[in-house]
């Protein structure tokens, strides 16, 4: 989205960089990117990354008052509302779509956000990897509030660790060694020391949780760093959803972050927010009439994963056959705008910004992202896959 450096890039690329661009990727954990990498980062400016963030604190203010955690109760399914509350989410994700405002200019529209990790070791080896291959201009970062490759990775250890011994900790998933982002886990154990382990291999005794190392020795669990999605236990044979009743458990162990806040800040908290960068969302059950323009929204149910379920072709007869309305948001639509040049056509992208909440601190702060190109109507590393110079990215941001 910076001119300059679009079309530096762009004048610059060869696909014989993008083959040393994915091989720098590939060196480390040889078969662990399932996802497409797209082959160009995105580079955003000092004013689309201001709007950004602008939209970023609006939702903090919220988040952060004092009634927010008795306002999204309701958002925690009952079957998944797990012992160990806290009162804040040590990591959040918002998503954002480049769209273009009435003033013709780039500008960010928040699509969805989560109380949840991302893929925040995977982006910190591609910042690595994109800046070395490319030469990236040491004028752009990918890092946020002056935070560098160190300071970056040591606040993300702190969080992770906390008091406790990487041995003490693990990264907790269903099968975490065929998951697609298997990768970031193990740069995260690079990073952090900690391993990344399956639901079912866990066990308690009393209310210590365990499970049983490589060498047949058990290793008491202490904190999770927790990267499991309840919807995809749910998809689960019964014996492998039978294993989520440990959860239920009084165990004294640490979620990092608890489950609950996956549910506090998602889809459900959309309709609170009000900000020009944040698109008009309502509970379908709060609806008193179902609009005429239905073209110009996108319908989404609260509790899906990775685009499962969102209906961006709504229709009136689509909303009536909805008998859970309460579990379902109808938002307003917006426009991906095609900002990215590329070789064979104009790419759309959409921004995630992480959030990342030290203990002790009054707010979360910004401090990386990853991105996502695409050419169709759908943003994801699992859609257009035949496209080139779409996929998982990053964005360079233009420092201050």
């Amino acid at each position: 989205m910076i001119k300059e450096y679009r079309q530096w890039f762009n004048r610059n690329y060869s696909e014989s960089l993008y083959q040393q661009y994915l091989q720098a990727l590939d060196s480390q954990y040889p078969g662990a990117i399932e996802f497409r990498v797209a082959e160009t980062p995105v580079f955003v400016g000092r004013d689309f990354k201001h709007k950004m963030l602008d939209a970023c604190e609006a939702i903090i203010d919220v988040i952060t008052q004092d009634n927010f955690t008795a306002i999204t109760d309701a958002a925690i399914p009952a079957e998944w509302n797990i012992p160990g509350s806290q009162p804040y989410s040590h990591f959040m994700v918002f998503d954002f779509g480049v769209c273009l405002g009435a003033d013709g200019l780039p500008e960010p529209q928040l699509i969805e956000m989560q109380g949840f990790p991302s893929l925040f070791g995977f982006q910190s080896y591609m910042a690595a990897a994109a800046q070395k291959v490319y030469a990236i201009p040491g004028t752009l970062t990918t890092y946020l509030n002056g935070h560098t490759e160190e300071s970056y990775l040591q606040l993300l250890r702190n969080i992770i660790l906390g008091s406790c011994q990487p041995e003490e900790v693990i990264l907790l998933d269903l099968f975490p060694h065929r998951q697609k982002t298997r990768i970031d886990f193990y740069c995260t154990q690079h990073y952090t020391g900690i391993k990344p382990v399956c639901l079912t291999a866990l066990y308690s005794e009393g209310n210590r949780l365990y499970y049983t190392n490589e060498n047949g020795q058990p290793v008491r669990v202490k904190r999770i760093y927790n990267r499991l999605i309840f919807d995809e236990l749910e998809q689960q044979l019964p014996e492998v959803k039978a294993k989520g009743a440990l959860l239920h458990e009084q165990l004294e162990v640490e979620w990092i972050p608890h489950p609950d806040w996956f549910y506090r800040v998602s889809k459900f908290t959309l309709p609170y927010l009000q900000h020009p960068y944040i698109p008009a969302t309502s509970f379908l059950s709060d609806l008193l009439a179902i609009p005429d323009n239905l073209d110009q929204y996108v319908l989404k149910p609260l509790f899906s994963f990775s685009g499962r379920g969102v209906e961006i072709d709504v229709t009136a007869e689509m909303i009536k056959r909805i008998t859970d309305r309460h579990n379902w948001i109808l938002q307003r639509k917006v426009e991906y705008a095609p900002v990215i040049e590329t070789p064979d056509g104009p790419a759309k992208t959409e921004i995630r910004v992480f959030y990342f909440w030290e203990e002790g601190k009054a707010r979360p702060v910004a401090t990386h992202n990853l991105a996502r190109l695409s050419k169709g109507k759908m943003i994801g590393v699992s859609y257009n896959k035949r496209e080139t110079w779409v996929g998982g990215s990053l964005a360079f941001f233009e420092e201050d």
